[in-house]
């Protein structure tokens, strides 16, 4: 339709508001409560305009426009209207612009300015309130709040928590949280979004005061999880000083985590390795670079020389860019000559490159995350989304309440998330294959599948149908404990819908059946037709930032970039006349495999860039007496971790601020990161100490910067040969994306599988490896905190994570509780066959009975002391959810 603004005519589509079309126009109009991040409602008053044919003052932003409008902007009627709503403004609202926190970004004193106004127009009529500081992350000075009630909509429509409504009326109206509680008391989870979009001081990122405005803008991605953030660091004298979100066309849109938002810290931390450490005497002292890398080279190359190439283990690293991973393959294979190369996608995701592959030809997520709003049924299993991918777990909420989506949740514990669950389904920790196998079984006897889509699409129908024959709802029920009406009920709701999404991650993965689940779970998407369309397919959700890439650049054992087989002829003569050399056809060991034989003597020396196995491996204890066996241990990171404290060399890398390249996240997107400050000290980019290595060992592998590495990754992956540098200036690209003329792939499998037919593929249900007994009753299962990630290294070290959770806890429920004399708080010791760690009790009725929970973010209370490193035979990932325990009160050590 056609709008006139002062004159100027624009199209706008239906449905848009006047606000879009003065934009459009390139007009400006003032507003306050106003964000595109969440619905418009006018309720400032400050971007009245005015309907030229009758008079009519209309609020901008949420007046829909209408075919022939001509509004005007600036008459003296609108001025002389936005101006007293200004003055109203500000008879509720203190001048001390002076000693405010926002100082000159609030959009108040802005306002004032373009109008003319001094802000004490009328007398001031409000309430003072009290500063509140009960966090680490958000001061709230209420007395500044204008009542914009963006806090309020952005907690509910965006981040789907509802943790703020507004409290009182007129003038004595503020933002508060239901029992009008501190925040830290609430549901809140300290995204920080309310504050980022509070247009006075009301509402302040604590972490950010006193640091001063941003020099410069650096636009790049997240570190933590594998959705794939993007960021716009704020920068000003080589210190990140500000993060802000909101780039266009990103996956998060307006929305950070707590991690992403305030999780930063680290970045300048004082303890950042800054030069190279060499173990001497017994000590790690500090010496140069080239006596490091001398060393180094020297050692590798006589260990490779007395014991062969495969006496070298490489690992590979999530953290790190897409061209540091390649290079870092390409050294173990072109250099040392070896395939042992792994990295932490071994215990996370290796069942679903296995699975997927064998299922539908390709291991990664089939669609994109925006999908989820587009889904009629969401299948969510084995993952914590609001804890462990916060932004995802966002569009799950604003799926479901959008009224349009319901919300499957198959999981042990009552997730957070599951409160907004249609039906919520409690299955018995390593019983997966069971309950998929009933559901199928009743997708298919009540007719429910996709017929034309499996006769057309798929193959092994008939085998797997005999394969389900014994999995009924009441055999599942005794197996899962899952009721078997609860369990047809669920069948039906995922079958039912024209689009459903599957969602999981490391709950379904983590098992000696972990290849097994993942099969099952692609038998419901193949059965009902739910591959190749916009919300739907099956979608692993990826727990690091760069975990997908690294295993598209063939961190991996077993293949090379582009999951091409290191044993395939054709694939290993391409590469090895690309590279120069003659590459190894043996695939490589696991990195518990690599740590095994590390301990038994056949691995010699290691090499590990941004990884810390002695937290997150299994059976840590193991995997201490693997490491010190070493003859060599390399360590190339951003601090002295525990891996690293056992290192005979330590080698200190940049973070993700402090160089160029590229994550590939979760949805296969491919993003630029972008140097914005630099490293410490004397510490090197990763691409030039692997560099710097290869030519020591007579390799020169000379690149002028990360966009030439991509070119030839983009020259030897066909998913990756449309991308380069250029390209994503404008924005991420989805692979597989073959050409440089072609857009990227939202949506895997539209018309075909890689394999040809998706297969069917029968599974039968195994128990785990290790059941609960008389001497360890319980069955430990465990996971991550919001406030944490990964093995800690980098969040242990961010002021205001720590300050709210600074060591962890083990989760049992109130009968077990009661059971052993246990109140909240309460010193534990949980014990398995393989070790012991003192925690505290924290008592849930969200936990099953006979089961206990427990995190690795912590050193004395890693469950990695207690975990079973029992491998799944396919893709070798260990049992890490699954293993008896004894939980036994003891007396507390601290009131930490």
């Amino acid at each position: 339709m056609k709008v006139k603004v002062n004159g100027v005519e624009v199209e706008l589509e239906e449905g848009g508001s006047l606000l879009e079309a003065a934009e459009r126009a390139g007009f400006q109009v003032p507003t306050l409560c106003h964000h595109p991040a969440v619905s418009a409602r006018g309720s400032c008053r400050v971007c009245l305009v005015e309907e030229e044919y009758d008079g009519e003052l209309l609020t901008a932003c949420d007046t829909r426009a209408r075919e022939g409008m001509s509004i005007l902007l600036d008459t003296e009627r609108v001025i002389e209207a936005r101006r007293e709503a200004v003055k109203l403004i500000f008879s509720a609202h203190p001048v001390h612009c002076e000693v405010c926190e926002v100082a000159n970004k609030c959009r108040l004193k802005e306002l004032a300015v373009v109008l003319g106004m001094s802000g004490r127009e009328y007398p001031l009529q409000q309430d003072f309130r009290p500063v509140v500081d009960a966090n680490p992350f958000l001061l709230r000075d209420l007395s500044k709040c204008i009542s914009c009630n963006l806090c309020v909509h952005a907690c509910q429509e965006v981040q789907g928590v509802g943790n703020y409504e507004m409290l009182g009326r007129g003038a004595h109206a503020r933002p508060g949280t239901a029992s009008d509680t501190h925040l830290e008391a609430s549901v809140c989870e300290f995204c920080g979004l309310c504050a980022s979009l509070c247009p006075v001081g009301a509402l302040i990122e604590k972490p950010f005061l006193h640091r001063g405005a941003g020099e410069r803008r650096v636009n790049t991605v997240c570190p933590y999880c594998g959705v794939g953030c993007s960021l716009v660091l704020r920068v000003r004298k080589n210190r990140i000083v500000g993060v802000e979100a909101g780039v266009e066309n990103s996956v998060n849109g307006w929305s950070l985590c707590v991690k992403g938002r305030f999780g930063l810290d680290f970045v300048d931390h004082p303890d950042r390795l800054r030069k190279p450490l060499l173990r001497k005497d017994g000590e790690l002292v500090e010496v140069e670079w080239e006596e490091a890398l001398d060393f180094v080279a020297s050692r590798l190359r006589d260990i490779r020389e007395e014991s062969g190439p495969d006496s070298i283990g490489v690992l590979s690293s999530a953290k790190a860019t897409n061209e540091e991973n390649y290079l870092l393959q390409k050294f173990a294979r072109a250099v040392l000559g070896t395939n042992n190369v792994d990295h932490c996608a071994r215990l996370c995701h290796s069942p679903t490159v296995a699975g997927l592959g064998a299922a539908l030809g390709s291991g990664a997520m089939t669609n994109s995350i925006s999908d989820l709003l587009r889904a009629e049924v969401i299948l969510l299993t084995g993952s914590n989304p609001t804890v462990n991918h916060p932004v995802i777990g966002e569009f799950i909420k604003r799926a479901v309440l959008s009224g349009k989506t319901k919300l499957l949740v198959v999981d042990p514990r009552e997730i957070p998330i599951t409160r907004f669950a249609a039906l919520h389904l409690r299955p018995r920790p390593g019983t997966d294959v069971a309950w998929l196998n009933g559901m199928a079984k009743v997708i298919l006897d009540e007719g429910l599948y996709d017929e034309k889509f499996v006769r057309e699409r798929t193959e092994g129908l008939e085998e797997l149908r005999l394969e389900l024959e014994d999995y009924t709802p009441e055999r599942v029920e005794r197996i899962t404990g899952i009721p078997a009406g609860a369990l047809r009920e669920a069948a039906r709701l995922y079958a039912g819908a024209e689009r459903a999404a599957i969602l999981y991650a490391m709950g379904i993965t983590q098992h000696v059946t972990g290849t097994d689940n993942v099969m099952a779970l692609a038998n419901l998407a193949l059965l009902t037709g739910n591959l190749g369309k916009e919300g739907a397919g099956i979608n692993p959700l990826r727990g690091q930032n760069n975990v997908q890439g690294a295993c598209d650049m063939g961190a991996l054992p077993n293949v090379f970039p582009g999951y091409r087989r290191v044993d395939d002829p054709e694939a290993n003569d391409r590469f090895s006349r690309a590279w120069g050399r003659e590459l190894s056809v043996t695939p490589g060991l696991s990195v518990v495999e690599m740590i095994e034989a590390a301990r038994k003597g056949g691995i010699k020396a290691m090499y590990v860039m941004g990884e810390n196995p002695l937290m997150t491996d299994p059976d840590v204890g193991h995997v201490e007496e693997g490491l010190r066996s070493l003859d060599l241990l390399v360590v190339q990171d951003v601090f002295l971790t525990e891996t690293a404290e056992l290192a005979h060399v330590v080698l200190p890398g940049t973070c993700f601020a402090e160089k160029d390249g590229t994550f590939t996240n979760t949805e296969r997107r491919v993003q630029r990161v972008r140097k914005a400050v630099d490293p410490p000290g004397e510490a090197r980019d990763d691409a030039s100490i692997i560099m710097g290595l290869a030519e020591r060992l007579g390799y020169p592998m000379t690149y002028s910067g990360p966009a030439e590495i991509m070119e030839e990754i983009a020259s030897l992956t066909p998913s990756y040969a449309g991308i380069n540098y250029g390209r994503l200036e404008a924005g991420g690209l989805q692979w597989p994306c073959p050409r440089e003329d072609h857009p990227g792939t939202p949506v895997l499998h539209v018309e075909t599988f890689p394999r040809g037919k998706g297969r069917l593929t029968p599974v039968s249900y195994r128990p785990a490896d290790e059941l609960p007994d008389e001497e360890y009753p319980f069955l430990l299962t465990t996971g991550r905190l919001l406030y944490h990630y990964h093995s800690g290294s980098l969040t242990r070290r961010v002021r205001g994570l720590a300050e709210k959770v600074h060591r962890g806890w083990v989760s049992l429920h109130p009968q077990d509780a009661a059971r052993l004399g246990l109140s909240e708080g309460d010193g534990v010791r949980v014990t398995s066959r393989r070790g012991s760690l003192l925690s505290r009790a924290h008592i849930s009725s969200r936990m099953q009975p006979g089961v206990v929970f427990a995190t690795f973010h912590f050193r004395e209370e890693n469950a990695n002391l207690l975990t079973n490193p029992a491998l799944d035979p396919v893709s070798k990932i260990p049992d890490l959810k699954v293993c008896a325990v004894r939980v036994e009160r003891v007396e507390r050590r601290d009131e930490g």
